[in-house]
């Protein structure tokens, strides 16, 4: 399967509680829900289902985990294409707390007694069109580091959350993107589709006492 990070982000690379004022607050976060305003987006929705739609399992971090856990198994609309895919799994779910998870077609990879690289490239390697991670940043930063990110689905919100946790913060692995698909909304939200790919960094040279790239 292929591994594919689906993450909502703002302009100063946030994407920590962007669903409410409590989804998330570690750390004292209090900025939560920042990026709802922009899911009335005549694009949003359209693009999320796609998402879904070649989703054959999830990876999820716990934090991640939890809040759905609290939600999806409420919504029993058989219209509700979301639903239907989250509520079926299989889940996977990063953890080395949980032990026993109550929601059915879920279960627990823990870190502290596996190596989570080996994990996932198991899953990668079963059948199927796509594993997915939705939100779950602490995960997400570390298959990148990893490098078992194959394609980056991003909103980037037009506004500056100024606190909160990072997908990419100091230290992440470094890498460069090429962009497979872009859209603009009417509201300023972008939407990317990025691949990963080695970084290129341009080499410097004096030129004229001058400091050029080439």
């Amino acid at each position: 399967m292929r591994l594919s990070v689906n993450i909502f982000t703002s302009l100063d690379g946030v994407v920590q509680g962007p669903g409410g004022p409590d989804e998330d607050t570690r750390g004292g976060f209090d900025r939560g829900g920042w990026f709802m305003p922009y899911t009335a987006d005549p694009m949003f929705g359209g693009i999320v289902d796609g998402w879904f739609a070649q989703a054959d399992a999830f990876l999820l971090g716990r934090t991640t985990y939890d809040i759905f856990e609290a939600y999806w198994p409420q919504v029993t609309d058989p219209q509700d294409a979301v639903a239907a895919k989250i509520n079926a799994g299989p889940r996977y779910v990063v953890s080395s707390t949980l032990r026993e998870p109550a929601w059915a077609g879920t279960t627990v990879i823990d870190p502290a007694s596996s190596d989570l690289a080996t994990e996932v490239r198991a899953l990668k390697d079963a059948p199927g069109g796509e594993l997915q991670v939705h939100g779950s940043a602490r995960l997400a930063s570390s298959l990148h580091d990893l490098g078992l990110v194959d394609v980056y689905r991003v909103f980037v919100a037009p506004v500056v959350v100024g606190a909160g946790a990072r997908l990419f913060d100091v230290g992440a692995a470094p890498s460069g993107f090429d962009a497979t698909r872009s859209q603009i909304g009417d509201g300023g939200l972008v939407y990317l589709e990025l691949e990963p790919r080695p970084l290129e960094v341009a080499e410097s040279q004096i030129v004229d006492g001058r400091n050029e790239l080439r």
